[in-house]
């Protein structure tokens, strides 16, 4: 199969990633987690915090759809730019003042 069946197929899957656990990059993800379930925990042993547990919860599905919405952005814009790499490499016509001898 070639690049673009295999992509087709599911077999490419650029957003599929793991991150090392030892990452500076985990460790961010971890206070997240750990932040959100804390406060999540608080929220609800407060049986009159209905309204705010259902605030916060709204807020992280919002940040979460941005954060989806951006990577799908950023993918597409590198996407995008290096198809019009490869066109200026391969496909247009060379623009230069000095040329080849041989």
């Amino acid at each position: 199969m070639n690049f673009i069946e295999e992509l087709y197929y599911g077999n490419i899957s650029p957003v599929e990633k793991g991150y090392d656990a030892n990452s500076c990059y985990a460790s961010f993800v971890r206070v997240i987690a750990n932040n959100e379930g804390k406060l999540l925990d608080y929220l609800n042993s407060l049986p009159e915090a209905k309204e705010e547990q259902r605030l916060f919860s709204q807020l992280v599905e919002a940040q979460d759809e941005v954060l989806r919405f951006s990577e799908m952005n950023r993918f597409i814009e590198g996407f995008q730019l290096g198809a019009r790499l490869m066109l200026d490499s391969l496909v247009l016509p060379q623009q230069s003042a000095i040329r080849d001898i041989t």
